[in-house]
């Protein structure tokens, strides 16, 4: 009996140590976010896999149930995104479609808004100066019929 539990050690050790080179493991030990997201992944599947086993048959619960379709689809992302992480790959930053949605933004408040437009107009091209016209002619004299 000692010696199985013996045995037993020197399998857990060699294990532990040969778990502790694996890059995966140590970025899985090291990183936080990633931990979180295989957590979150856990979580959501659990959560769905309870739903879908209580009493309605799976389909049915996957094809009806939006609460487990939800959890799937939020594992599925976690799982995604810690993959990615694993992997190395930084998330996509959309920033194009952000810039083109805050210009088309812009665009609709300045046609929209005339003291946006004029606000845009005086700092663009200097502010607006009155004129008033004074003629250098003299009207003609109005004669009168006699």
């Amino acid at each position: 009996m000692a010696k199985s539990s013996s045995a037993r050690a020197r399998q857990a050790r060699e294990a532990a140590r040969s778990a502790g080179s694996n890059p995966y493991v140590r970025r899985l030990i090291e990183d936080e976010d990633l931990r979180g997201n295989v957590r979150d992944a856990f979580e959501a599947a659990r959560h769905a896999y309870q739903r879908m086993s209580n009493g309605k048959g799976p389909v049915k619960a996957i094809t009806e149930d939006k609460k487990v379709q939800r959890d799937l689809r939020n594992a599925a992302e976690s799982l995604r995104d810690a993959s990615d992480q694993l992997r190395g790959k930084r998330k996509h930053r959309h920033w194009g479609r952000l810039f083109v949605f805050a210009l088309i933004g812009a665009a609709l408040a300045i046609a929209l808004s005339e003291d946006l437009r004029k606000t845009v107009l005086d700092r663009l091209f200097g502010a607006e100066e009155e004129f008033e016209y004074s003629s250098t002619t003299t009207p003609a004299a109005e004669t009168t019929p006699a």
